[in-house]
């Protein structure tokens, strides 16, 4: 608001002469009655005059008050006298921040999350082993809606408690519209050795344990979807041994050991009294050697778990083979155990990546109580290839994807596709749009045509958004 202080010394002047003139005797002896008329008019037009400057200054600073606007504190209100509209500044109410007040010594919090939204079309997750008996129809889909709050403590203690709102996929029941995907404590004093209870993914498969938000192509293949364990409840020790004595090498070497009920994730009962162990060694041989950005790290995977009758082993995707080579979730009919491993690498040289997986699981029947083992032993095994290469640096990049799972269930019952998309990172991860077109073929199919067709296409778009 303009605040000014308007001098009226002159006018206060003029009035003095005036004032002086008229107190002056009539007769005095060295002006004449004519000299002082003269001079009494021309003080009236000084004054007369000065009024007219001082009356044009109030005019123009009352008009540039009332254009005046500050920056961020006004706005404009439309007002109806009757007649006509007339919009005006009017000054805005500013409303408090609003803020969370952590509850314990926590030293940060941090609330976020992403919303994944799909629309596919064609034979819609044939990829998945999903057509014939279990073909889905096109369809917009809610991906993934999660809501996340992470921390750290005083104490050398962090955690992440992770919602989902979008995770009714009709294929698992403990997945229902609502339900925890990452619920954990971790402690992290001793980075060399640091200790994680609850519930996250096991550190089995490198596309299983990349975040959803930075894959490269919209879902994740087949043979991830089919072997590895995913989410499940348990402890884990892990670290890097180099952090403190090579700080810069920190990454050469990361190990995790877990121990998990191995049922899946939200399910509090173990099925039996055995538990699923879980190792992983991950090592980056080299970073920015050449170029800012390059790198080459590997990875390898151990697991082994003893499940028992209706417990489901495919657990993020499927992998029970149907009469007409589609496949399912398996869900054991009699208890078994099973030993997987794989073995993955991903490197990195500007623009480009090139990614690679491969993964095997042997699973036997187990005789509980006498009962004999209700199905064959059979081995799994698959892999992929990965590749990416940004078009516009850090904006467009084209992907692609070549895959194939061997589910050793029945007689030449693989499963392969193709899959090409482009990536469009308006805001990096956080703003992001997708596109993939995928080709696939059931080698069981091909072999028996009674079941019908054995190639099958699909489009999928996605748009992304992370907060």
């Amino acid at each position: 608001m303009f605040i000014k202080k308007i001098n009226l010394q002159a006018a206060g002047a003029s009035l003095a002469a005036i004032i002086s003139l008229t107190a002056q005797p009539l007769g005095a002896q060295t002006a004449s009655e004519s000299e002082r008329l003269q001079k009494l008019e021309r003080a009236v037009e000084q004054l007369q005059h000065r009024n007219a400057e001082l009356e044009a200054e109030v005019s123009s600073l009352k008009t540039k008050q009332a254009a005046y606007v500050p920056p961020g504190k006004m706005k404009t209100k439309i007002t109806y006298d009757g007649k006509t509209y007339v919009e005006k500044a009017v000054v805005k109410e500013e409303k408090l921040p609003v803020y969370v007040q952590q509850r314990g010594p926590e030293l940060k919090l941090v609330l976020g999350g992403f919303i994944q939204v799909n629309f596919e079309d064609g034979d819609v997750s044939a990829f998945e082993g999903r057509f014939g008996q279990t073909a889905l129809k096109d369809r917009f889909r809610l991906r993934r809606a999660r809501i996340n709050l992470t921390g750290d403590f005083a104490e050398q203690f962090d955690f992440k408690i992770e919602g989902d709102f979008g995770q009714s996929d009709g294929l698992n029941s403990s997945r229902t519209a609502f339900s925890g995907t990452d619920i954990f404590v971790n402690w992290h004093q001793f980075p060399e050795a640091q200790i994680k209870v609850g519930q996250w993914k096991a550190p089995f498969g490198l596309e299983q344990l990349t975040p959803d938000t930075s894959l490269y192509i919209i879902e994740r293949s087949l043979p991830t979807g089919a072997i590895t364990p995913e989410r499940q409840i348990g402890a884990q020790l892990w670290g890097k041994p180099f952090a403190s004595i090579w700080p810069d090498q920190k990454d050469l070497l990361t190990y995790y050991a877990g121990i998990f009920n191995g049922n899946g994730r939200n399910i509090t009962n173990n099925d039996n009294n055995n538990f699923m162990y879980v190792g992983r060694l991950e090592s980056t041989l080299f970073k920015d050697f050449f170029g800012k950005g390059s790198s080459l790290k590997l990875g390898a995977d151990v697991l082994n778990s003893r499940d028992d009758k209706g417990t489901n082993i495919s657990q993020s995707l499927n992998l029970l083979v149907n009469d007409d080579g589609s496949l399912s979730p398996f869900v054991l009919p009699r208890a078994d155990e099973r030993t997987a491993w794989s073995v993955d690498a991903w490197l990195k040289l500007g623009p480009f990546d090139l990614i690679g997986e491969f993964l095997q699981e042997r699973v036997h029947g187990r005789t509980v109580n006498d009962v004999p083992p209700g199905f064959s032993k059979f081995t799994t095994d698959g892999f992929y290839v990965t590749g990416g290469y940004f078009l516009i640096p850090k904006k467009l990049q084209l992907a692609a994807r070549w895959e194939h799972l061997n589910p050793g269930q029945r007689g030449n019952d693989g499963i392969q596709s193709i899959t090409g998309g482009l990536n469009y990172y308006i805001h990096g991860d956080d703003l992001k749009l997708m596109v993939n077109y995928i080709h696939t073929w059931s080698d069981f199919r091909e072999a028996n045509s009674e079941f019908g067709d054995d190639q099958f296409n699909e489009v999928i778009g996605r748009v992304q958004v992370m907060f």
